[in-house]
């Protein structure tokens, strides 16, 4: 099993049975999704976790055209833009399973949902736009604790689904200042993760890498970005 990264949120999990796409915008400068879309091994998931254009560009429906063995699993508030009859749509708390896979939606602290996906005996988690976003510099005292309670809670329905997760595709995205890693520390202290990946860092490699040293201190294997393509092996 192999996941490539495409850029922000984006991720490409290559499975002997299935290729999944998360919240795929753009492709990468040498065009990796669009010169491999037609020879992704097994059927073609595409799931997007929110509306947001950093995570969702309404051109992936298109893909249909090239492949007829796709699926999309969208976040329901994405149904204002692509409201089409093979379009999966789902929510917090909902469950979307073929005789390949299993995906499970759980909260955010920002519009949308994260995604929790069983495929091969693994379980991968891509938090979309779930994170402590409590912008520390600019934000009044109770902001930030709300902002923290609310993120808090959502963790804790992840681990009462599941204490441990192989993948964790989780947001460390240095525009929030100070403590900018905070989410993500709180993340791993809770949820085991065989692999973290960093996500939502823009082309701020260097501030992503910098969650290295916890993510290792709290067990993880760490999933070191330094490009576009970058591809590990789960």
């Amino acid at each position: 099993m192999k996941l490539t990264y495409v850029l922000n949120s984006g991720f490409v999990l290559e499975a002997a049975t299935a290729t999944i796409v998360f919240d795929f915008f753009r492709d990468t400068d040498d065009g990796f999704v669009s010169r491999r879309l037609t020879s992704f091994a097994g059927r073609l998931y595409v799931l997007a976790s929110h509306w947001h254009p950093d995570h969702f560009r309404r051109d992936v429906l298109q893909w249909r055209r090239q492949r007829s063995d796709i699926s999309y699993i969208f976040s329901r508030d994405i149904k204002r833009l692509a409201q089409t009859d093979d379009v999966h749509y789902i929510e917090k708390g909902q469950t979307w399973t073929d005789d390949t896979l299993c995906i499970k939606a759980f909260g955010s602290t920002d519009v949308g949902v994260s995604f929790l996906v069983e495929i091969e005996g693994k379980r991968i988690f891509h938090a979309g736009d779930l994170n402590n976003w409590h912008w520390k510099d600019e934000s009044t005292e109770a902001e930030v604790r709300e902002s923290e309670d609310w993120f808090l809670r959502e963790v804790d329905d992840l681990r009462r689904e599941t204490g441990k997760v192989d993948v964790a595709i989780f947001p460390v995205d240095p525009r929030q200042g100070t403590d900018y890693m905070l989410g993500a520390e709180q993340f791993v202290e809770r949820i085991k993760c065989g692999l973290f990946v960093p996500a939502h860092f823009g082309d701020n490699y260097a501030a992503a890498q910098a969650f290295r040293p916890f993510a290792e201190h709290a067990g993880c294997r760490f999933a070191n970005i330094t490009a576009q393509g970058a591809e590990f092996e789960i």
